[in-house]
């Protein structure tokens, strides 16, 4: 029974090495894979025998692990879609093959890296045939709510890369000095007047005409009346009809001298239609007008703000009129920021989110299940995962022009490997002695 149980725990013990190996051999072999975890064989020791009377060696298991919580070194690539995690988390991706058959229900896999790339058909996919996939964005860019403990709001990433962008102009910032001088009694009452781009919905370029008409004394005992009217006209209208009125005050006192004191909008030159006059709010400073192509908020100034419009004693200047929007734009180019933004780069310098990379979070990542091309499928021993945004919560973030290197140390592996060696070929060595022991048992008959 001694000498059996010697034999037996010999097997196992080749049994058991040869696993090691195998583990080894798979390490070293994806040494240089991107985002590779590596594989780690333990022994456990199995014991027949409780005490006492003739021992009966149990031998050796083997257990093997992949260490998916292990984080490789990343590396900088010039592709600004190859990403890495930074830290906790998994991204999430689809197989290029179900993409095709399911679409946007394609099932969601997890991976910690990839060099992704358009296609043909525009899905942002690596060499392993994996697509990225995220949160699609509004038309405004923001990121709708979706449940985070699904993969029902994920969509696989796919670029239009033909895409032509116009962005309407909805506010203007309007920084402009009147000189106070016009507005003294005897002085000429000269009418200042500028124009101010602006892009209408469709992209095409546009202007307001905006005129500052001096009030002038009445008398001479009134030096100064500090007042101006402010009219505002439309390009894409009639030119000849403003679409805003307004009578300015200015502050003449020593601590707020300059400053906007009041502005009245005249309703008369507004009766149809309704709800189309112009409005302002002297808390903000925002005056609201009704252009062709809708609402433009124009930043004028609060009352007592240094800001916007002023009257000093100098000569008109539009200091700071600037304005969002943009005309038609071509895509140039696409790119993930750290918190999983995907965003789409036009010449016109507009650059517009249209999706929302997340990372997933599970309690163990060691109990994954690892499928092909390093990625990965939430189970029991995982437990269930969460979707969150890249830089929040328990997760790291998103490393773009990265990836993350085999977590496989090949010194260390070759080693191991040295030690399996010798392990395996020991085992080997009691078989062969236990052979020779039964060989001896055998002839005790002759």
């Amino acid at each position: 029974m001694t000498i059996s149980s010697s034999l037996n725990a010999g097997v196992a013990g080749l049994q058991t090495n040869a696993q090691r190996l195998a583990g080894i051999s798979d390490n070293i072999a994806n040494s240089s894979t991107y985002g590779y975890k590596r594989v780690e064989t333990s022994f456990e020791s199995m014991v027949l025998s409780a005490g006492g009377g003739s021992y009966a060696a149990g031998g050796v298991r083997a257990g093997t692990q992949r260490l998916i919580d292990q984080r490789g070194t990343l590396i900088g690539t010039s592709n600004s879609t190859d990403i890495a995690v930074r830290g906790k988390g998994m991204i999430p991706v689809a197989q290029a093959a179900q993409v095709q058959t399911s679409g946007t229900d394609a099932p969601m896999f997890l991976a910690t890296t990839g060099s992704f790339r358009t296609d043909a058909e525009g899905y942002l996919k690596s060499q392993s045939d994996l697509v990225l996939m995220g949160f699609p964005a509004n038309p405004d860019g923001t990121i709708p709510q979706f449940p985070r403990d699904t993969a029902d709001g994920l969509e696989p990433i796919r670029i239009n890369t033909s895409a032509l962008l116009g962005n309407p102009t909805t506010a203007i910032n309007l920084g402009v000095n009147l000189p106070a001088t016009e507005t003294a009694f005897g002085a000429d009452a000269l009418t200042e007047q500028m124009a101010v781009e602006y892009f209408d919905n469709l992209g095409t370029s546009q202007s307001l005409r905006i005129t500052f008409a001096p009030v002038a004394p009445a008398t001479a005992t009134d030096p100064m009346t500090n007042e101006w009217t402010m009219s505002i006209y439309d390009s894409a209208g009639d030119p000849l009809v403003p679409i805003a009125e307004l009578a300015l005050e200015f502050n003449d006192s020593r601590t707020a001298g300059g400053t906007l004191d009041n502005v009245l909008v005249n309703p008369a030159v507004f009766p149809t239609p309704p709800g189309a006059a112009p409005t302002y709010d002297s808390t903000t400073g925002l005056l609201v007008i009704e252009a062709v192509s809708g609402p433009i908020e124009i930043d004028m100034g609060a009352y007592g703000d240094n800001e916007g419009l002023s009257q000093l004693s100098y000569s008109f200047a539009p200091v700071a009129v600037t304005k969002d929007g943009s005309p038609i734009g071509n895509f140039i180019g696409v790119d993930i920021d750290a918190n999983g933004f995907v965003r789409a780069s036009f010449d016109t310098g507009e650059i517009r989110t249209i999706y929302q990379v997340p990372l997933a979070n599970v309690a163990n990542f060691n109990g994954l299940q690892a499928l092909d091309s390093q990625t990965y499928l939430p189970s029991r021993d995982s437990g269930a995962f969460f979707l969150w945004d890249a830089g929040s919560g328990p997760t790291g973030d998103i490393a773009s022009f990265a990836r993350e290197e085999s977590t496989t140390d090949v010194a260390g592996e070759l080693t191991n490997m040295i030690k399996t060696q010798r392990a395996y070929s020991s085992n080997a060595k009691v078989i062969q002695t236990v052979d020779e022991m039964l060989q001896e048992t055998t002839n005790i008959k002759r």
